[in-house]
């Protein structure tokens, strides 16, 4: 599974070449939607989970709420519920090419090409996602880290960070009645230990 991950990543990687490093918004239409290649986030997301069960470890959640932790052990029939609002709409080039658009960089400070998604367009109010970005290691071709960013109502933002094959981080942020935004829950679920 892992090879077939990484077979992925490298096709992935050398295909956004393509774009010179052109934004895609410099495209014209139809050759945005040809040329314009996602990384698949849904399918590595999956992958990860599937690594987690199939090596049989059950991950140690840790929850701090208001400044307090404490920390419960995830049964891995678990695992898909706890990361479930991240694993919708699917994230592929099918079908969000339309309403975001990529760019791509090598950043030298974290030493990792990054990919960014941010909506091309004004976003439909159903659509919960709103950003992600995608870290893959220049020197291997593998994924760093994932970070994804969702709305999941008018005063909740939900924020994921995935770093690979270690752990993972839903960050819950709140606002209150005059716009200040806090930090309300974080679990976050380890499995590299």
């Amino acid at each position: 599974m892992k090879i077939i991950i990484s077979i992925i990543i490298c096709s992935f990687f050398l295909l956004s070449c393509n774009n010179h490093g052109k934004p895609a918004q410099q495209l014209s239409g139809k050759d945005t939607l040809e040329k314009q290649k996602f990384f698949p986030v849904t399918d590595y997301l999956e992958g990860e989970i599937y690594n987690i069960k199939k090596n049989g470890v059950n991950p140690l959640k840790y929850i701090t709420v208001n400044g307090h932790t404490d920390s419960a052990w995830i049964k891995i029939e678990e695992l898909d519920s706890v990361v479930a609002e991240f694993l919708h709409p699917r994230i592929d080039s099918a079908n969000l090419v339309t309403l975001f658009s990529e760019k791509s960089f090598l950043d030298r400070s974290l030493d990792a090409v990054t990919f960014t998604y941010d909506a091309a367009v004004a976003l439909p109010d159903s659509m919960k996602l709103k950003h992600w970005d995608v870290y893959i290691d220049p020197k291997t071709g593998k994924v760093k880290r994932i970070y994804m960013v969702k709305q999941a109502d008018k005063t909740k933002m939900l924020q994921l960070t995935w770093v690979n094959g270690r752990w993972c981080k839903i960050t819950t942020i709140g606002t209150d009645g005059n716009g200040v935004m806090k930090v309300e829950k974080e679990d976050k679920l380890i499995w590299d230990f």
